[in-house]
């Protein structure tokens, strides 16, 4: 995939996930935080794919790499959220 593909991939994964993450009170990010959200959570959903099945997964323009990628950028969010959420703990 070419790096224009990988940029509205990757946009379209980190926005998919923020819609699943955030639900009514998700937090608005921009296009550029949508696409390094999207782009590193299909890496991490590839890493995810391969210890699930031991196989590596090719990312394409298809379905399957398009929730592999969503479910990697969903799993990236809540990371982020609950280290954003207990970075705010320490400080009160």
């Amino acid at each position: 995939m070419g790096i224009i593909a990988w940029i509205v991939f990757g946009a379209l994964a980190g926005w998919a996930a923020n819609l699943v993450v955030g639900g009514r009170e998700r937090q608005r990010q921009g296009c550029l935080v949508s696409i390094l959200v999207g782009v590193v959570g299909a890496a991490l959903g590839g890493l995810i794919y391969r210890l699930f099945t031991g196989r590596d997964k090719f990312f394409e323009f298809d379905f399957p790499s398009f929730g592999v990628a969503v479910l990697g950028a969903i799993v990236l969010l809540v990371i982020l959220r609950l280290a954003q959420s207990a970075g705010r703990r320490n400080r009160q």
